[in-house]
């Protein structure tokens, strides 16, 4: 069974449509990754599950339980971290802490201290003295003491220093090592990278691309630099290759995944002494999906991009 599941998920804000028929599905033990520009709908999405929004239409199911209807039963078993996280000024950090851990109907002191430690927190200042940042870890720590079953992480490193980012990440591999499942939304791609099982890449409301990223890689194109023993003609006009670039005696250029073979084969004609290649990385993909469309249909309309 999926912990988490949405089908054909849809909100409406008078007339402007948030969501449009968005459908996720994350199971047991798995970090799944969303991603997508300012006002795609990640926060929407979010707010569903949290049973903060309801859906003008569709399903939202977390444990197999209906997100609006049952969401109190639901938050006994998850922990959710916002990118903004505010606290009450006259509390320490601790003292925050242990609010939420009770609140949440668990307390484990052992467990608390290892992330206080981890995340290395003064738990004695009052919360109106943290910074941004400490403010993410006490959200962070309270989150990860838990005994919660999913892990639902909007943005949750805004403000962190990349030290604190690692300790973040290491947590969030421990969680899947204990079976919890995590949806992390984020814009730091190379954390999603590393981090994520699977991905969903929402644009204007609507899920455009969903699975493993060994599975997704296969929508751009491979980066190659080719040095051959024989003078390499030019490429232009040869089926998948873009963007040529001359570097001193070799070629560097990017080949469209299902032409790479016959590129390969032409080339070996003339020798190959050397040959780079470079996959491409999740931020490809995002830029192919968003950023190359936007330009594309802002072009279209006239607008200067």
């Amino acid at each position: 069974m999926a912990i988490i599941k949405t089908t054909d998920l849809t909100k409406n804000f008078g007339n402007f449509t948030a969501l449009d028929g968005v459908n996720l599905e994350v199971d047991r033990g798995e970090i799944y990754g969303f991603i997508g520009p300012n006002g795609a709908g990640k926060s929407t999405t979010i707010r569903i599950l949290l049973g903060i929004l309801k859906a003008s239409k569709g399903q939202a199911s977390i444990f197999g339980k209906d997100a609006w209807k049952d969401a109190v039963e639901i938050h006994k078993r998850i922990a959710y971290v916002p990118g903004d996280v505010n606290l009450w000024p006259n509390l320490t950090g601790g003292e925050v802490i242990d609010l939420f851990m009770k609140l949440r109907g668990t307390y484990d002191e052992k467990r608390r201290n290892e992330f206080i430690e981890r995340f290395n927190l003064d738990p004695s200042k009052k919360s109106r003295t943290y910074s941004k940042g400490n403010r993410q870890k006490v959200a962070l720590i309270a989150a990860f003491a838990s005994e919660a079953d999913l892990f639902i992480l909007d943005e949750p490193t805004s403000g962190l220093d990349p030290l604190m980012e690692r300790v973040f990440q290491e947590s969030v591999t421990d969680a899947k090592l204990q079976g919890k499942s995590v949806l992390l939304s984020s814009h730091i791609l190379s954390e999603v990278e590393k981090l994520c099982d699977k991905v969903a890449i929402i644009r204007q409301g609507k899920i455009i691309e969903t699975g493993t990223l060994s599975e997704m890689r296969h929508l751009t194109r491979t980066s190659l630099l080719v040095e051959t023993r024989q003078p390499l003609p030019s490429l232009e006009g040869i089926n998948g290759v873009h963007d040529i670039e001359r570097k001193d005696n070799a070629l560097q250029f990017q080949v469209d995944a299902d032409t790479l073979e016959n590129v390969i084969k032409h080339i070996s004609q003339f020798g190959v002494i050397r040959l780079e290649s470079s996959p491409p990385t999740l931020e490809d993909l995002f830029m192919s999906h968003y950023v190359g469309k936007e330009a594309t249909t802002d072009s279209k309309a006239g607008r200067r991009v």
